[in-house]
């Protein structure tokens, strides 16, 4: 027991590592708690799916537009550098939310202006973090690195999401917001207090022009049956099936009558399932085997947002939405691994830009969909309708599969 323990949290060896795991397990906690309590204040303020999704879109829209860029940012500037300054502004996009909210001033408008904001500085964060963690351990502790950080990810989805269902019905969504601020300093203590390991020098080949730096990245990373295929999954995952999150309120209100407690506990589950799967990949060595299991994950992933759209009791839904973390947190950490550990160390942060784009970028049009699906024909048709094209997107990654065996004997 004690050796799969130490097998499974090897990577905390590394003491930049741990620094690292800590403050984002604290700021990750804070942030699905600012999440959760927008979706209810946007809720309550309109009552309406389409403007869940519209804000949803405005959000991410910055991405759809940009998100290729910050791959360009995760590569040509320095990692640590980059993720002090993103961190900063989204500890004042969350400050300034908890003003206007805890004033009793906050219009829908202005909600939309601040997750169009957060959604700008997170085109820059997210490849940035995900390209850092290569940073902090040594290339054999890469894949058990990424499988823990998706842990945390996981464990703060499902902690804030309760947390914020139980302090927005007893103090409003304000508080959750205040709390999300504090929680940054935790991050940016621990990216303060690091040692230098390289992170922070720019790469001297970059090229001088953006548009063929990223070019390059596309040619390299499209050139590939391998990584093209596992994007082009992540791609369809993210437009048809992760926007069903988005409309949780609706959820929780018309279908199970319910409150943002309710909310809060349907988002904890699906933490929970991915807390899971994310601990089970931590234990693997390598990547044998794991295309085959994203394959299958995927599948899973789309049967179980169709198995929560028909649920009609509280209950049922959480043990489908326990599903619908376990598989959507494997196929994104495996494919995060698999992409890491095949890129060259120049390509890195072009690819995990391109990895972040593949839900970041559809986002937008994945939200907006999915609220205006909602408004017209109701939230569980909508969220079945996703999960059927996700399993369109399964049957597309097994057609590829015999061009991925070479990675799966690795």
């Amino acid at each position: 027991m004690r050796r799969h323990l130490r097998q499974t949290l090897r990577s905390l060896k590394y003491r930049d590592f741990r620094l690292y795991f800590a403050g984002m397990l604290v700021s990750m906690t804070g942030t699905w708690m600012q999440i959760m309590a927008q979706m209810w204040l946007v809720y309550r303020l309109t009552k309406s799916p389409l403007m869940l999704g519209l804000v949803g879109f405005a959000g991410s829209a910055p991405a759809m537009f940009l998100g290729l860029f910050g791959s360009i940012a995760a590569d040509r500037w320095g990692r640590r550098r980059l993720l002090l300054a993103t961190q900063w502004l989204c500890f004042l996009q969350a400050l300034i939310l908890a003003a206007l909210t805890m004033t009793g001033t906050i219009r829908i408008w202005e909600v939309m202006v601040l997750s169009f904001l957060l959604g700008l500085v997170v085109v820059f964060d997210l490849p940035a973090r995900q390209a850092f963690v290569a940073d902090l351990v040594d290339k054999p502790d890469l894949g058990n690195a990424i499988a823990l950080n998706s842990s945390l990810t996981n464990a703060s989805r499902m902690a804030g999401p309760v947390l914020a269902g139980v302090l927005v019905g007893l103090y409003g969504e304000g508080v959750c917001f205040l709390l999300n601020a504090a929680s940054y300093l935790a991050v940016l203590a621990s990216l303060l207090l690091m040692r230098d390991r390289g992170q922070d020098s720019a790469q001297a080949s970059a090229a001088r022009h953006p548009w063929s730096y990223m070019r390059r990245g596309l040619d390299y990373a499209f050139g590939r049956p391998d990584m093209s295929a596992m994007l082009i999954l992540l791609s369809i995952l993210s437009l048809a099936g992760v926007p069903f999150m988005t409309l949780m309120p609706v959820f929780a209100d018309q279908v199970f009558g319910t409150d943002a407690r309710s909310t809060g506990l349907l988002m904890g589950a699906m933490g929970i399932g991915a807390v899971a799967g994310s601990l089970v990949l931590a234990r693997k060595e390598s990547l044998r085997g794991l295309p085959a299991l994203v394959g299958l994950s995927a599948a899973a992933f789309g049967a179980g947002i169709i198995l929560f759209a028909l649920s009609r009791g509280i209950t049922a839904a959480m043990a489908a939405i326990m599903l619908v973390g376990w598989s959507m947190m494997t196929v994104f950490a495996s494919c995060n691994t698999m992409l890491q550990t095949l890129a060259d160390e120049e390509m890195r942060g072009r690819i995990m830009g391109l990895f972040s784009y593949t839900f970041m970028g559809t986002a937008p049009i994945g939200n907006f969909l999915a609220g205006a699906a909602a408004d017209k024909l109701g939230a569980p048709m909508a969220v079945c309708l996703g999960g059927l094209v996700c399993l369109a997107g399964c049957w597309f990654y097994f057609r590829r599969m015999p061009m991925l065996l070479p990675v799966a004997a690795r």
